[in-house]
């Protein structure tokens, strides 16, 4: 089962991981990557995976690539607003878009952090 991870990190947390991961590799035990995106915040992550477009991710989850007109069908919204949402999880990396159609290809999304109180 192939996973995509979400997490919320500083460019500096996204460079020490980097680094932490080479010095690994160097040393012979290299492991292989899970494959992660960050985001800088919440607000940030927000913006991308709204519930909107989660459920455009949800909708596309291991089916291979689909046109943007099939997703739309699927999650029961209008091909242009979906097309929309589609563009920005593209920008983000969350799908990725060919010839062949729209594939997010992974079988989920697991979100790596915690949401505390306000500082």
């Amino acid at each position: 089962m192939s996973i995509l991870t979400v997490d919320i990190g500083s460019v500096a947390d996204a460079r020490t991981r980097f680094l932490e991961a080479a010095a690994d590799a160097m040393a012979g035990h290299a492991a292989a990557a899970a494959p992660t995106i960050y985001f800088a915040s919440y607000d940030a992550l927000h913006r991308v995976l709204a519930p909107s477009r989660l459920a455009i991710v949800k909708a596309m989850a291991g089916q291979g690539p689909l046109a943007i007109r099939e997703v739309a069908r699927r999650v029961g919204r209008d091909v242009q607003a979906v097309h929309r949402d589609v563009v920005t999880l593209a920008e983000a990396g969350v799908v990725d878009r060919s010839d062949a159609g729209v594939t997010f290809p992974y079988d989920r999304i697991h979100f790596e952090f915690d949401v505390g109180a306000a500082a």
